[in-house]
């Protein structure tokens, strides 16, 4: 639990949105993710991998235990994290690799409680501009239609592929698919290692945006630094408030990219993974309670297209 409790995310009153954590930022094993979210006092997970095997190649068994021990815990699964349309993944590649994980994680996010899986738009791989956004958009209309079928929301990423470092194309791309399947998660420290202002892009897909990241980084696209929320040059605050002012009531969930970055193999930070992990949690809660919730200019102004899953 926060040793302030004034710090509790858990008061509505204090706080409407909700706070939770991307687990294996703090360690690549279920208890690590676990122990980091309960010192914090949280009921949220986002799961992306678990012991280095991400949510979808999980072995039958070894799911099974994974969603027992959140049960177990109390633990509130809020999105997963897929590979779909992500980094490894780029627009001319296998498209059945995608539907595949799609099919799989419809089963497993029926088991776990949650509706969101995490995508990306695919970086290109040599195709013209215009091939390159037909190809998109096509994929992203038989994902959507086929997570439509299976109950599920894809959270598209301000992060790799077509739409995601540009608000002109994220919602191009979701008047073109024309789904209530797809929604956008805005990571808010994106913006420094993809040369962009993540606050300038907030401003015109807030209304959009179903599920929140927080990182934070100083740096620039050839050399991002990361830092506590807060100390760096991502507006953490005014990106949270913004969302606070538009009637933001879903989830804010960590990504810290300090002791433990997964996506870059760094993954065995042991003790120091979750101790980061909480200071950086607890830093968050004291941005918003200190920075964000006394600024806000009578919030909220009407409710965004999203919400909790």
């Amino acid at each position: 639990m926060p040793t302030d409790p004034a710090g509790d995310a858990r008061n509505a009153d204090a706080v409407p949105f909700t706070f939770a954590g991307i687990g294996d930022e703090a360690g690549p094993g279920l208890t690590a993710q676990l122990t980091a979210l309960r010192r914090l006092g949280w009921e949220g997970i986002e799961l992306r991998t678990v012991d280095h095997v991400p949510v979808a190649d999980l072995d039958d068994d070894a799911f099974h235990r994974v969603a027992s021990a959140l049960a177990e815990a109390g633990m509130r699964t809020v999105c997963v994290d897929s590979r779909i349309a992500n980094w490894g993944r780029p627009v001319t590649g296998c498209f059945d690799d995608d539907l595949a994980e799609l099919d799989v994680l419809a089963r497993r996010c029926r088991d776990l409680g949650t509706r969101y899986v995490r995508v990306m738009s695919y970086p290109n791989d040599g195709l013209d501009e215009p091939a390159w956004r037909r190809e998109v958009l096509r994929r992203m209309r038989i994902l959507t239609d086929r997570a439509e079928r299976y109950g599920l929301v894809l959270l598209h990423e301000n992060c790799s592929g077509w739409a995601g470092s540009s608000a002109e194309r994220m919602l191009t791309m979701l008047d073109e698919v024309s789904s209530p399947a797809l929604r956008l998660l805005f990571d808010i420290g994106n913006g420094v290692p993809y040369g962009y202002s993540a606050y300038d892009m907030l401003t015109d897909i807030v209304r959009h945006v179903a599920h929140v990241h927080v990182k934070d980084a100083d740096g620039d696209e050839h050399a991002p630094v990361y830092t506590m929320p807060g100390d760096g040059r991502a507006r953490v605050a005014d990106c949270l408030r913004l969302l606070l002012e538009h009637g933001y009531t879903g989830t804010v969930s960590i990504e810290p990219h300090l002791a433990v970055r997964p996506h870059e193999h760094r993954t065995d930070a042991g003790a120091d993974g979750v101790s980061t992990f909480v200071e950086y949690g607890r830093r968050l809660e004291r941005l918003v309670r200190e920075d964000v919730l006394p600024r806000a200019a009578n919030r909220p102004v009407g409710a965004v297209d999203g919400g909790r899953s």
